[in-house]
């Protein structure tokens, strides 16, 4: 029972953080529209992975560190001036994006996929959210793309590192109590709700961007990187205030 209890309440909590809209949430609409359903769980994949790094960091002692002024105001330093780019790069390239479905084919797929160019590009281009990145809609190459983005964009967060050094450590602490189980039952249920989460607001835009137009998808975009320029100037400027 006190594993069920970690479980819910973990996850209860965790859904309430994963609803408020944020850059993960930000990057997961808009490669959906351009990518379609698989872009929520890559993106939710990648955003587990550094939680599962984080977590193994606060139990050897990362909490300390970010308890800290000076290494939280760079960790929001640094995220605020990477969101602010990724935030321009959308709204300038806002007008000039297409839908292009037809890339959903394994065809179209095919034939795209060499004209993406490089690895390097491709990562690029999600976080930019240029057309580069649309050339690739498959599951697999998607993969190699996303999951790194989502990674990029979660460190970018100062705020998701803060809550994992309060609210996540009391929660991780509480469930040490119960040993190797407990930590298991509170990561799941964490990470299990960002998973849901994604995948949701995933499967709604996949099932409606065939319907959508094209002004309604540059307004899209152009309403997401507003929003994350916004977040990026209350990132540098919050960096200040854990200075002070």
């Amino acid at each position: 029972m006190a594993l069920l209890a970690i479980f819910i309440n973990t996850f209860l909590i965790s859904l309430s953080g994963a609803l408020m809209p944020g850059p993960l949430f930000t990057l997961s609409v808009r490669e959906t529209l351009r990518r379609g359903f698989w872009v929520g769980p890559m993106v939710a994949a990648g955003h587990g992975l550094i939680e599962l790094a984080l977590v193994i960091g606060l139990a050897l002692g990362l909490s300390e560190f970010l308890d800290e002024g000076l290494g939280t105001a760079v960790i929001a330093l640094l995220g605020g001036l990477f969101l602010l780019w990724m935030g321009y790069q959308m709204v300038r390239t806002a007008p000039r994006q297409e839908l292009r479905l037809d890339a959903d084919s394994p065809s179209a797929g095919s034939r795209a996929e060499p004209a993406s160019g490089g690895y390097r590009r491709r990562l690029v281009a999600a976080m930019a959210g240029t057309d580069a990145a649309v050339a690739s809609t498959r599951p697999l190459p998607m993969l190699g793309v996303l999951v790194p983005a989502g990674i990029l964009v979660s460190v970018a967060n100062p705020y998701w590192i803060i809550w994992w050094a309060s609210i996540g450590m009391a929660y991780l602490t509480e469930s040490l109590d119960h040993g190797a189980a407990g930590v298991s039952s509170f990561f799941t249920a964490h990470v299990l709700s960002d998973f849901l989460w994604l995948s949701f607001v995933a499967f709604v835009l996949a099932s409606g961007r065939r319907i959508m137009s094209t002004r309604a998808y540059r307004t899209i975009l152009f309403v997401c990187g507003v929003f994350l320029l916004a977040i990026g100037v209350r990132f540098v400027y919050s960096a200040f205030d854990f200075l002070t």
